[in-house]
């Protein structure tokens, strides 16, 4: 009779656990199905903002189009040239449970900040991370100090959402300006206002400024470069990531080829 109890009481919790399995399984497809289309709204609005502006030609990413890690994490990668600017990649992931895009501007045409726009879908929650790094070859010129002025001007519309705790990381340094924040669903509208807004001051910023030297160009070159390698040699969140999965040499070449394009523009 003992035996029967314990079977039975077994049984029990492996009903409930099942049911529990099932309800996070619903919850997780739900709250995908949602924010996909944020997430791909989100990316193709910031392409349309950066061809009414500029003229951008599609690249090939060969390879590193579509990736796939542990068989359920996939990254599609779209790579781009704008004229008199710089790389543009955007890449999306998805995991099911999370979704996010990223949104990455390396310029090397024109003496700017390296512009990056991530944002991340977990269930029901978003994270929004909107950085810009100084790789420029002259962050002293009172024209980058104007740019810069800009973009502190756009992150104080933005104080009162909620900002995300991020963890200290070595490349800080290069971070002047930033907007890291933590959002609610409700929050899609502001969420997506932020980013256009975020990516429009950065173009308008782009299209006042003088186009770089030789000199001055081969300079961010080397900057990037530097960063680059910096991220591989002493980790990054997302890199860490890809070289364990990809390896320390293929990153490189997705880096330098596709995500940072500093191939491109290397004399």
């Amino acid at each position: 009779m003992k035996a029967k109890k314990v079977l039975k009481v077994l049984g029990i919790i492996l009903l409930i656990l099942l049911v529990l399995i099932l309800i996070l399984v619903i919850v997780v497809h739900v709250n995908a199905k949602k924010n996909r289309p944020v997430m791909n709204e989100t990316a193709a609005k910031g392409l349309e903002l950066v061809q009414k502006d500029f003229t951008v030609t599609k690249l090939d990413a060969g390879d590193y189009t579509d990736m796939k890690f542990y068989g359920i994490m996939k990254f599609h990668v779209d790579q781009y040239r704008i004229e008199e600017l710089g790389n543009l990649s955007v890449m999306t992931a998805d995991m099911g449970f999370m979704q996010m895009v990223s949104f990455l501007i390396t310029p090397y045409e024109k003496n700017l900040p390296v512009c990056t726009l991530d944002y991340m879908y977990i269930l029901g929650s978003r994270t929004s991370y909107t950085e810009f790094y100084d790789l420029a070859a002259d962050t002293e010129s009172d024209a980058y100090r104007g740019v810069q002025d800009s973009l502190k001007e756009l992150a104080s519309r933005y104080a009162d959402l909620e900002d995300s705790k991020v963890e200290e990381h070595w490349y800080d340094t290069y971070l002047t300006v930033f907007m890291h924040k933590k959002l609610k669903r409700a929050d899609d509208a502001r969420n997506k206002e932020m980013f256009c807004d975020a990516l429009q001051t950065y173009l308008d910023a782009a299209k006042a400024t003088e186009l770089n030297s030789p000199e001055d160009q081969a300079k961010q070159v080397e900057n990037t470069q530097q960063y680059c390698d910096g991220l591989i040699e002493k980790g990054g969140v997302s890199t860490d990531l890809f070289k364990k999965v990809l390896g320390e040499e293929k990153t490189h070449e997705f880096f330098d080829r596709v995500f940072f394009g500093t191939d491109l523009y290397r004399k």
